[in-house]
């Protein structure tokens, strides 16, 4: 069998976009690689996405669908991400209770993965929902165009095509996920990283209204590129056409990738060089700007790791002594100031920490939390970026807050509003007990550095 193949026996569901086959593993069952919209190839390569027709013969999901990664991100991620081969990017997976579980219908999470938007893979392993279908929650991955081929700004070209791919495919949930058990009423739009970044860009865009009830942003951010035109200039020289839609066009998408990453080293690695766009019909002002307007009816949980990208003895670990640390400035600053956006909302903003310090990592590292919430410490290559025991007892409790929160509870801990004392959920600092409230774990540490993160 190959790896990419979900485990079991063939199930099948019947949905309004068409038959579907999946695989059921005992009370679990996966659906893997259903495109919900036409590739994007051709003259589709740098258009808004386009939906998929109703399938006429029954769909096999039983493996993960072509990835929009190429290439990873960095030789070796913390997060298995496998890229896997083909065109019909488009595609997303749902991992669901089993048919005749009674408790549904259940909640559903839409979950988006990181990677810079550049990078990243739905097809992990670190992303298997079987936890979340064990507790009652159907969990659905999406893949979306990444890098300039979803976050380019051209002449003729639409941006934000990679938020727009995201928009599309939150329809489809909503449109089928009733045939898998999930309820269209109850869904939660989560990520990490860059997939938390867009959570909060689609929270504060009208685009995103109706489409999502609740939101969760793990290490997201105000990720708003600068000087994208500039980057766009060079990677056209570099690969000998011009930097227009039918440059790029021309030039293979794993080609493109190899070059967007090449230069972002030769330019010392930035953290940001393509991503949401602002000023357009689905990001007309800034994120933060748009969080004060929009989503106040949803319920917003988010977060950071303690160190992210400044953990172990690497590049960045004198940022920490220097006091401008990329955790404080690119993420932890965003957690207070989105609270303090969403100050005269409805519905509540709540704050976590995630404090475990990875003994393989040095720290508690960005990404080293996303076992934990999906409770999957046996998956491949959790033991090589959490050492070999990591306390069950940490992911039992904070999955457990996730899976709360996704079911529509109010989290035991107070709200947030972004001012100082804030309280959070605390997990896992040294010394203290695995999971624990406290106030001002936000607070500004480094200064104005802070209200500036993301700016340009």
């Amino acid at each position: 069998m190959d790896s990419r193949d979900a485990p079991g026996e063939p199930v099948t569901v019947h949905t309004p976009g068409g038959t579907i086959v999946g695989r059921r593993d005992g009370r679990t069952r996966r659906f893997l690689g259903i495109p919900y919209a036409q590739p994007p190839t051709g003259a589709r390569r740098f258009a808004a996405p386009v939906r998929r027709g109703r399938f006429t013969e029954p769909y096999d999901a039983s493996r993960h669908g072509p990835t929009s990664q190429r290439l990873p991100l960095f030789a070796t991620t913390t997060v298995p991400e496998p890229s896997v081969p083909g065109e019909d990017v488009l595609n997303l997976g749902v991992v669901a209770p089993a048919a005749d579980d009674d408790r549904g219908p259940f909640p559903v999470m839409v979950w988006i993965h990181g990677g810079g938007f550049l990078a990243g893979s739905p097809a992990s392993p670190w992303y298997d929902g079987r936890a979340f279908a064990r507790d009652g929650v159907v969990c659905v991955t999406v893949g979306y165009r990444l890098g300039v081929d979803g976050f380019a700004v051209l002449d003729d070209v639409p941006t934000n095509l990679g938020l727009r791919d995201l928009l599309l495919a939150l329809d489809w949930v909503r449109e089928n996920i009733a045939a898998f058990g999930g309820e269209p009423d109850r869904v939660t739009v989560a990520g990490q990283s860059a997939g938390g970044a867009a959570v909060l860009a689609l929270l504060s865009s009208s685009a995103g209204r109706g489409r999502f009830q609740r939101a969760v942003s793990l290490s997201g951010g105000f990720f708003e590129p600068c000087a994208v035109r500039e980057f766009l200039d060079q990677l056209g020289d570099r690969l000998g056409v011009a930097a227009t839609r039918a440059g790029f066009g021309g030039i293979a998408v794993e080609d493109v990738q190899r070059a967007v990453l090449d230069l972002r080293d030769e330019r010392g690695g930035d953290a940001l060089v393509l991503g949401p766009f602002v000023g357009d019909d689905v990001l007309p002002v800034p994120v933060a700007e748009g969080l004060a307007v929009h989503g106040h009816d949803v319920p917003l949980l988010l977060g950071a790791t303690g160190d992210e990208f400044d953990s172990g003895s690497g590049l960045l670990h004198g940022a920490r002594a220097a006091g401008t640390r990329l955790t404080d400035t690119l993420f932890r600053a965003a957690c207070p100031r989105a609270a303090a956006a969403r100050r005269g909302a409805r519905a509540g903003t709540w704050l976590y920490s995630f404090e475990w310090p990875s003994p393989a990592l040095g720290g508690a590292a960005h990404c080293v939390d996303l076992p934990y919430f999906f409770d999957v410490l046996d998956a491949r290559g959790v033991a090589a970026a959490l050492g070999p025991n990591p306390p069950q007892e940490l992911a039992t409790s904070m999955h457990a807050d996730l899976v709360a929160f996704l079911h529509g509870e109010e989290p035991a801990w107070a709200r947030a509003t972004g001012a100082p004392g804030d309280p959070a959920r605390e997990y896992g600092r040294t010394g203290a007990p695995l999971v624990a409230d406290t106030t001002g774990v936000f607070d500004p540490v480094v200064g104005p550095v802070s209200e500036a993160a993301g700016a340009c």
